[in-house]
């Protein structure tokens, strides 16, 4: 009887230890397939709206994409009120209108400049160009620069995160999922 007892409770140790191994084994795979939180905070990127200036074009930086960001002055909104089709490419954040665009031109993925004077983008590289709101006046890109998903938090803009206003500019056209 004595071997018996001892030979249950043997095995009852070693299951419980192979137990608990496979429950740790399980867990270091699980956060070895998990992202890093280095790699988690690279698809985000928080903007404060408030930091900008009229017609003050600010290049910011998401997922190693250049990211223009131009506030609109009410001049500028006035003109793009004219044209539904620009309006709706711009993001109202508060009273404010804003031009948010990844970079890089449409066409051959240059990286258009921005002449303040008269509120256009060139891409000097084949002489396309683009209004204020990133539409295409010139030739030869085939649609406007691109609009990175976003998300509006209060008076900040959270890049990489999809937002009810996103989802709409994808549904109407406006935008190309980046």
């Amino acid at each position: 009887m004595k071997n018996s007892s001892r030979r249950g409770f043997m095995g009852k140790a070693f299951g419980a230890v192979a137990g608990v191994g496979a429950v740790a084994s399980l867990y270091a795979m699980k956060r070895s397939w998990d992202p890093l939180p280095s790699v988690k905070a690279a698809g985000f990127t928080t903007l404060d709206m408030s930091a900008y200036q009229d017609n003050e074009l600010v290049t910011e930086k998401w997922r190693g994409k250049p990211i223009f960001v131009l506030k609109q002055s009410p001049d500028m909104v006035k003109k793009a009120e004219g044209n539904p089709k620009d309006i709706d490419r711009l993001i109202k954040i508060g009273s404010d209108y804003f031009m948010v665009c990844v970079g890089l031109c449409t066409h051959l993925g240059c990286i258009p400049g921005y002449n303040p004077d008269d509120e256009t983008f060139l891409c000097a590289c084949h002489g396309g160009m683009y209004d204020f709101t990133g539409e295409v006046t010139k030739a030869p890109p085939p649609r406007g620069l691109d609009i990175p998903p976003f998300k509006i938090d209060g008076n900040k803009l959270v890049l990489g995160e999809t937002g009810p206003e996103y989802e709409k500019m994808l549904a109407d056209g406006i935008t190309l999922k980046v």
